[in-house]
């Protein structure tokens, strides 16, 4: 086939006749079908006599068949694809195309070798790697750029772990001599040097641990002539990138050097270390240097920013974010800490408050798209951004230094206060930006500052920023600027981010002021969302005697904005009525605004009823609204919204589940609302018939799982109601239905409904035992033969919990029934208490782990001789070859964990020492380093500091932090904070949650030992060292 056929044809594709166009398209589709389609269309791409627009549309043309005809090895593979030999030739054009005086040519063909390289090298391509570094080391400008690009894709995809150490070896070297050329090389070239080099670093990184003597020494060769390289580019006056010169090339350089110094920075800190003080100082520099042109290009708007060479957009922020990124990563790191000092410190802060300002593109694009103008300030935000990064570099230095960094924004707030006023008097229009900027970046770190004044006043010191001078002198004045509308909204924000320090007096003001923005119809996008957002901040800071008066105004004021906004303004405005509402219980709420609330939030559900975010809030709406003590409200918001819930769930099919899961999450939200017992008359016979037909049929997991939940809050609420109605079609009634329910998750394979079914057991148990007693022997038998088959550890604590609250209430009627019970020859008891020992120290919550401890007292005092003669799993026997060894999947297939086997009563008492331990008793049991040091250890700490012995390996900082992560089970057991948020309110008021376990535990363990209970002194001798200890001090004590 000839080129001139296929040339002619493509042409044939640009006719503006459809029939000639249609023809020639089918045509080509037949010509590409043929096996030497390929290299015809690579000889027409190097054919410098055809015009230029062909050869580009050849080029496309080319890649479309690599990927269709080339190998089986890419998706869109069409069949037809070329002889070995003829590969070899398309390969060598295309190569040759990296070398073609064109740029738009040789990056095309730059696309189609990477594109071919993914399939072929290195087994068909060998010797792709070799040509491409000769053509770097070639002194061709064209061929060095054609390079580039492949390598750009190449390093990033292609190299497997042992090939990157020894091109590596070749590569940087040249790379590094292109970098040091720019009299021969463009700047976009020479930044993509770099681009590679990251990604060699990213590589070296990665198989780090695989050749660790290999990458120590390419890290201790390599990493610092670049990183002197580096200091020498960014030494040069950033200036001379962006002033007097047609495009801002160089600044590609720049971009792609604070880019690597920041990988450097996470994959190999030490190498950076002695250069950070020079290149911190260099991005300082860089800051100030470049803030002028800043300034003129996208604050004045009217100038345009240059294109590159090669047509691509390079902007000032793509060099400013990496670079306040790279910034704040080594002031976190806590390295160079004495450069974070005096005039280094003022001079970022400064630079941040300049950079953070909102360019005149944000300006136009906030004005009339809310989500945007919310998006880009909210903790969460996707939208990368200057002042996200601006505002990240401030909460790591005030973090890193409280007092000096909040002190820096009281002198460098004073200074733009004065220097805005000078611009404004001089009648410059963009006088307010600098101010905007200022405020929303002391804003962004209002927690940390409002506890920096409260310990510096605590301590007797001077407070370092006068927050209330600014909320009394200078906000006030631009309340009111509605011309400026983005300072206004500012002002209205950052006085509800420091609501706390205003007086009550004032505070009314505010809110009262903020209010009448929302009901001013002139009013624009961006003050009216600054509004609600400060409504939202102000109603959580300020006391409820304040908001409350204006309460009902406000609720009233934000219903409106329900069906005309979405996403993330539709977020806000939902959050804001969701604290609205929550103001002193809802007292104020009155029933026809309960109503319309009630209308408008099931309108926004019936509209996002897939937004998980959006169901979550709407929640917190109606358990508020049912939840207020006001006449009436409970039973407006039931009467409006359960019927319109229980029709959804019913109507929900298998195709879309999400509507029932979240209309039933909607319904758990009013009977959390509901005051105990007093669910309202006809709730359960309203909402029965839809909740049990869905979950009969049902199998998507959240609908079952949100299902089991609201069965036991009604279970928790009104019992009475489940018990008392039946279902007027079969005559079961409510109770029978909700054993059905447990009863189909426990023959179901599917273990996702994990610790809600136990819960509901739970509850059912505490709540309507007489009534579950005729059935308690086959829901007992049906739970213990699951446990056999039980696989994850929260569906195995489901069945589990139930038996231990059983045992601490009812032990000797439990344990004959679980004797008598048999499943395929072996006892109930026997199979709880091989399932019990083996995952009791994996219990999640307060309650069930306590519950867990005392029917393991219980069981241990019986003395039962059923128990006695059981043998448990014991402790893990440590053999030397997998002592001080991390095990792996595969090792530990090799060399399987075995435990020792011991008799039930000894694991009981390991388990209630490990939960006396677990729950920091040691200390307070009046252990002391010498008890500790009689511990025999192995476990290698002989190199620890003080510091660390003190806290298990631990720095005191780490250790607290670590403390507040784990929670309750490595805080003391009579910590009341420790009771999770999960915990509800039944478990956290039971006496089993109130009661000091430690005394319970100490006096358990002296009691045995006093009337040698079960054998104790026996039992003892069978414990580890460690044990025996724990042991002999707790009875002694």
């Amino acid at each position: 086939m000839a080129s001139s056929e296929i040339a002619q044809c493509l042409s044939a594709t640009l006719s503006p006749d459809t029939n000639t166009r249609i023809a020639a398209e089918l045509k080509l589709g037949g010509l590409l079908n043929a096996p030497e389609a390929g290299l015809a269309l690579s000889q027409l791409v190097l054919a410098s006599d055809v015009d230029l627009s062909l050869r580009q549309m050849t080029a496309i043309i080319l890649r479309k068949y690599v990927t269709e005809h080339w190998s089986p090895y890419f998706q869109q593979f069409k069949g037809s694809a070329p002889s070995p030999e003829v590969k070899t030739q398309i390969r060598q054009a295309v190569f040759q195309g990296l070398s073609d005086p064109i740029r738009k040519i040789r990056s095309l063909c730059a696309h189609t070798i990477s594109s071919i390289a993914n399939c072929d090298w290195p087994d068909e391509y060998p010797d792709l790697l070799t040509s491409l570094i000769t053509l770097l080391s070639s002194l061709s400008p064209d061929s060095v750029h054609g390079a580039m690009q492949v390598f750009t894709e190449f390093i990033k995809s292609d190299l497997t772990e042992d090939q990157i150490l020894p091109v590596l070896r070749q590569l940087l070297p040249v790379l590094l001599n292109i970098l040091g050329a720019p009299e021969q090389h463009s700047a976009l070239t020479r930044s993509r040097t770099i681009s590679v080099f990251r990604q060699c670093v990213e590589s070296l990184y990665m198989v780090k641990d695989q050749y660790p003597d290999a990458v120590k020494e390419a890290t201790a060769t390599v990493l610092p002539v670049w990183l002197d390289a580096f200091k020498t580019l960014l030494n040069v006056d950033p200036r001379s990138d962006v002033e007097n010169t047609p495009d801002w090339d160089g600044l590609a350089i720049r971009v792609q050097i604070f880019k690597t110094l920041d990988t450097i920075q996470t994959s190999f800190p030490r190498a950076l270390t002695p250069h950070l003080k020079d290149l911190l100082s260099a991005a300082l520099n860089h800051l100030s240097a470049l803030y002028p042109t800043f300034t003129h290009y996208y604050l004045q708007s009217g100038t345009s920013v240059p294109r590159s060479s090669e047509d691509e957009s390079i902007e000032l922020t793509h060099l400013v974010c990496p670079m306040l990124d790279f910034t704040a990563n080594v002031a976190r790191s806590g390295r160079a800490k004495d450069w974070f000092e005096g005039s280094n410190l003022a001079g970022l802060i400064g630079g941040v408050f300049s950079w953070v300002q909102m360019t005149s593109e944000d300006e136009e694009e906030w004005a009339n798209n809310a989500n945007a103008f919310v998006a880009q300030e909210s903790d969460d935000t996707l939208s990368y951004s200057v002042r996200m990064a601006g505002f990240d570099l401030l909460a790591v230095l005030v973090e890193r230094a409280p007092v000096a960094a909040v002190s820096t924004f009281q002198s460098t707030i004073q200074r733009v206060i004065a220097e805005s006023e000078h611009a404004r008097n001089a009648g410059n229009q963009d006088w307010w930006r600098s101010l905007e900027a200022s405020f929303a970046a002391i804003g962004s770190q209002a927690e940390d500052v409002l506890d920096v004044i409260d310990d510096e006043q605590d301590s007797g010191r001077a407070k370092p920023i006068d927050i209330e001078s600014l909320l009394t002198n200078v906000i006030p004045n631009f309340l009111v600027l509605s011309q400026f509308p983005f300072l206004q909204g500012r002002a209205f924000v950052f006085a509800s981010q420091y609501a706390k320090l205003l007086p009550g007096q004032l505070a009314g003001q505010y809110l009262d002021a903020a209010v009448q923005v929302l009901e001013a119809s002139e009013a624009g996008i961006p003050v009216k969302v600054s509004a609600v957002k400060a409504i939202h901040n102000f109603c959580q800071n300020i006391d409820d005697a304040v908001a409350v008066p204006m309460a009902p105004r406000i609720a009233k004021d934000i219903g409106p904005f329900l069906p005309v906004t979405s996403e993330d303004t539709l977020t806000l405005v939902l959050e804001t009525l969701a604290v609205v509402v929550q103001i002193d219980d809802g007292k104020w709420v009155t029933e026809d605004l309960a109503r319309s609330i009630v209308i408008a939030v099931l309108d926004v559900w019936m509209k996002n009823n897939k937004d998980p975010i959006f169901i979550s809030i709407l929640t917190d709406v109606l358990e508020s609204l049912a939840s207020s003590p006001a006449p009436g409200i409970y039973q407006t918001v039931v009467r409006q919204a359960l019927p319109t819930l229980c029709n959804a769930i019913m109507s929900s099919t298998a195709v879309d589940s999400w509507i029932a899961s979240a209309a039933i999450e909607l319904v758990s939200s009013l009977v959390s609302g509901a005051q105990e017992s007093r669910l309202g008359e006809g709730f359960f016979a309203m909402l029965a018939p839809s909740l049990f037909s869905c979950l009969r049929t049902t199998e998507d997991r959240d609908v079952i799982q949100n299902g089991i939940a609201c069965l036991t809050l009604l279970v928790r609420k009104d019992i009475n109601q489940i018990v008392s109605w039946s279902d007027p079609a079969t005559g079961q009634s409510g109770l029978d239905l909700v054993l059905e329910v447990i009863a189909k998750q426990l023959q179901s394979e599917d273990e996702s409904g994990g610790l809600v079914i136990g819960d509901l057991i739970i509850h059912l148990l505490r709540r309507a035992g007489e009534a579950v007693l005729p059935v308690l022997p086959q829901l007992l038998q049906a739970m213990v033969t699951r446990m056999r088959t039980a696989k994850t550890a929260t569906f195995l604590q489901s069945l589990i919990i139930p038996f231990a609250f059983l045992i601490h209430n009812q032990r000797d009627t439990v344990l004959s029934l679980l004797e008598g019970i048999n499943v395929d020859g072996r006892s109930g008891l026997d199979i709880l208490i091989q399932t019990w020992c083996e995952n009791a120290e994996t219990f999640q919550g307060f309650w069930p782990t306590r519950i867990s401890a005392l029917a393991l007292c219980a069981l241990f005092a019986s003395e039962r001789p059923s128990l006695q003669n059981l043998t448990v799993k014991g402790d893990i026997i440590v053999k030397p070859e997998t002592k001080n060894v991390i095990m792996t999947r595969s090792k530990t297939k090799q060399t399987p964990t075995e435990f020792t086997s011991v008799p039930f009563p000894v694991k009981a008492v390991k388990l209630l020492l490990h939960e006396l331990q677990s729950g920091g008793e040691a200390a307070s049991m009046g252990f002391n380093a010498a008890d500790v040091a009689e511990l025999d250890s192995d476990d290698g700490d002989e190199e620890w500091t003080e510091e660390e012995k003190a806290n298990q390996g631990f720095k005191a900082d780490e250790f607290a932090f670590l403390s507040d992560m784990l929670g309750p089970r490595g805080m003391a057991f009579d910590n009341d904070d420790a009771l999770e948020e999960n915990d509800d309110e039944d478990l956290k008021n039971d006496p089993v949650s109130t009661m000091d376990m430690q005394a319970h535990l100490l006096s358990f363990l002296k009691e045995c030992a006093a009337r040698n209970t079960n054998n104790f002194s026996a039992v003892v001798d069978q414990l580890n060292p460690e044990e025996i200890i724990v042991v002999r001090k707790a009875v002694s004590n």
